[in-house]
């Protein structure tokens, strides 16, 4: 029986949300080139794909965060799966801006907030973690309890399993960067020499590709 993380990343292969190019590889704004693109949008543009995502989502936040009261999507990614997870299990949701809005009521976080509620943040993808902490630290401020974050894909890089780890924060993903890459070796998508390129990739990201 496959797994959920091969599972997940077999349909995000099949719709294109996750690609693998490594003869051209793609730009991050960091500067980082990467042999791997994921962009989870595209997963609501199919809706055999987009209900199951957001079952088995669903589902991780029934199984590792029973207590859960609240769904927070972090903009702008989360927004639009956090709104079904919510849904599916009946819960409130609320997302968080990047920043605060410079008009209006110049709010961060939209929705309605009773302070104390214990929180699961819905993410798309993690990569170092940067903007999922910070999401998570504009809603402890805001007065949530933050139980867990949940995303449909993790890079598994090391500098984010530390920052989460540091923050107390358990996290869960329906798949990552070590299943995807299984997956794509066993479907014949990957060549021997490729795979051991994109696990290069994943230890030194900064350092990839720099001589390419």
């Amino acid at each position: 029986m496959i797994s959920r993380e091969k599972s997940i990343a077999e349909k995000l292969l099949q719709i294109n949300a996750i690609r693998l190019n490594l003869q051209t590889p793609f730009q991050w704004a960091s500067g980082w080139k990467s042999p791997v693109y994921c962009d989870n949008r595209r997963i609501l543009s199919f809706p055999h794909v987009r209900d199951f995502v957001k079952s088995e989502m669903s589902n991780v936040v029934f199984e590792a965060f029973p207590d859960a009261e609240l769904i927070a999507g972090v903009a702008t990614g989360g927004i639009a799966m956090g709104v079904l997870v919510a849904d599916q299990i009946k819960l409130p949701f609320v997302y968080v801006r990047a920043k605060a809005k410079g008009h209006g009521l110049e709010n961060r976080i939209e929705g309605s907030l009773e302070k104390g509620k214990k929180t699961v943040v819905i993410e798309d993808l993690i990569s170092t973690g940067g903007s999922s902490l910070d999401a998570c630290a504009a809603l402890k401020e805001a007065g949530m309890e933050i139980v867990g974050l949940v995303s449909i894909f993790n890079y598994e890089f090391p500098i984010a399993a530390k920052a989460f780890e540091e923050a107390h924060i358990p996290v869960k993903s329906l798949s990552n960067y070590n299943a995807m890459i299984s997956l794509a070796s066993e479907r014949g998508m990957v060549s021997s020499d490729q795979l051991i390129s994109l696990n290069a990739w994943r230890e030194a990201p900064e350092r990839w590709g720099l001589n390419k």
